[in-house]
């Protein structure tokens, strides 16, 4: 009997079942953090980083891949609205003025990530940014829960031309990971006066065209170097992330109509802080 080779075997059914846990996990924290203001992205690339889970190319496009997840449950969710919009959108002004607003608020990060992809990944990709942003990002949201701000818009569909826009280039910030695409859309939508749902909301609407489009073009860049085995982790970590996903989605707007940011600042900080102590003391 050779020993080595069933020992070899062993081992590569290990390894596999253990790729196939990592990839379940890092879904599970891409489902329950893409719509929440504490960044996915940034979460996973710690977790990639702290854990060896995926420091290479293919875990930086693993991180982007997988939030179709994500946005697969909030197309759900929203498919009822959508389909309404697509039916209204040529017939019925207030309709085709949300529609065009979402395109203007989305124009600005399409634009931006096409030009600054590669530089964003080769250079932004790294933990210490991360961590940096993570704890900056907690207290912008602190900030922005004391300020006596005066809502004067209620209504994520009601929003004017100009505040879509104006919206789309704060998001781009969040183009540098640990930022939170959610937590800059939420905060500008707040900061421009919308209160605390309708700017949570704005986020998911904005989501699914930023989060698609970032998909394709993730695919356009780095599909064809993908192995049969790496698609049967991004699958696995799809399909958690569309689950966690969903989950959020149902539940997040009744949250902050209820409570402040103040959760997911301090969780923020607290990530942000012990990953830089661990970088640096550990």
């Amino acid at each position: 009997m050779d020993f080595v080779a069933i020992k070899a075997a062993i081992a590569g059914v290990i390894a596999s079942h253990l790729d196939l846990f990592k990839a379940g996990v890092l879904g599970i924290v891409e489902g329950l953090t893409e719509f929440l203001p504490v960044s996915s992205t940034g979460h996973l690339l710690l977790m990639e980083h702290f854990f060896s889970w995926g420091d290479d190319d293919f875990g930086k496009s693993f991180a982007i891949l997988i939030q179709l997840g994500a946005i697969l449950a909030l197309l759900t969710i929203y498919f009822g609205r959508l389909l309404a919009l697509a039916r209204y959108m040529f017939t019925d002004w207030a309709a085709a003025r949300f529609v065009i607003g979402v395109l203007l608020a989305f124009l600005p990060a399409a634009a931006i990530g096409a030009l600054a992809h590669d530089f964003i990944k080769e250079r932004l990709f790294d933990v210490r940014i991360v961590c940096i942003t993570l704890v900056l990002g907690g207290f912008v949201l602190i900030w922005v829960d004391r300020k006596n701000l005066q809502p004067r818009h209620h209504d994520a569909t009601d929003f004017p031309l100009w505040m879509y826009l104006g919206i789309g280039f704060i998001q781009c910030i969040s183009m540098i990971p640990g930022v939170s695409r959610s937590g800059a859309t939420i905060i500008g939508a707040m900061l421009f006066g919308a209160d605390r749902r309708s700017a949570a909301e704005f986020s998911f609407w904005l989501a699914m065209p930023t989060m698609i489009g970032a998909f394709a073009y993730e695919m356009y860049k780095s599909g064809a170097h993908f192995s049969d085995g790496s698609l049967t982790l991004i699958a696995v970590g799809f399909v958690t992330s569309f689950v966690c996903g969903w989950i959020v989605v149902k539940t997040f707007l009744h949250y902050v109509q209820r409570h402040s940011f103040a959760l997911f600042a301090w969780w923020r900080i607290i990530i942000g802080s012990a990953g830089l102590f661990a970088i640096y003391f550990g």
